[in-house]
């Protein structure tokens, strides 16, 4: 089992930024891929930002340039560090934690953090 605690989040007006954070139960160099993902009302919920185990990182490309993942191996945690925010990165943040069980891949979530960006 993998516990996934976040926070952060919160209203910040557009051209701002907020902070993520994610900490695991486990020594995230027991999980394959951790990050976050974001779901908006009325849409399905996307990728946002990973680390892989190998240290890679991947971002959505609506994103890029904006958004920096990072974590801390000796806290177990992960960030996310958001700037220049737009109203359509209004949803809620989910930390994922991805790690290889019983011959395939188990799907951790945290409980979602609320991010409001106003226009």
């Amino acid at each position: 089992q993998v516990q996934l605690v976040e926070s952060g989040g919160g209203l910040v007006q557009a051209g701002g930024s907020l902070r993520l954070s994610c900490a695991a139960s486990v020594s995230i160099f027991t999980i394959n891929a951790m990050g976050w993902y974001r779901q908006a009302p009325g849409k399905q919920r996307e990728l946002v930002a990973v680390f892989t185990r190998g240290g890679s990182t991947n971002y959505a490309d609506s994103v890029k340039g904006r958004f920096t993942i990072s974590r801390d191996n000796a806290k177990n945690t992960v960030a996310l560090q958001m700037n220049s925010l737009k109203p359509e990165d209004t949803a809620v943040y989910y930390c994922n934690a991805r790690r290889a069980e019983n011959f395939g891949f188990r799907d951790y979530w945290g409980q979602g953090t609320q991010v409001t960006v106003s226009s």
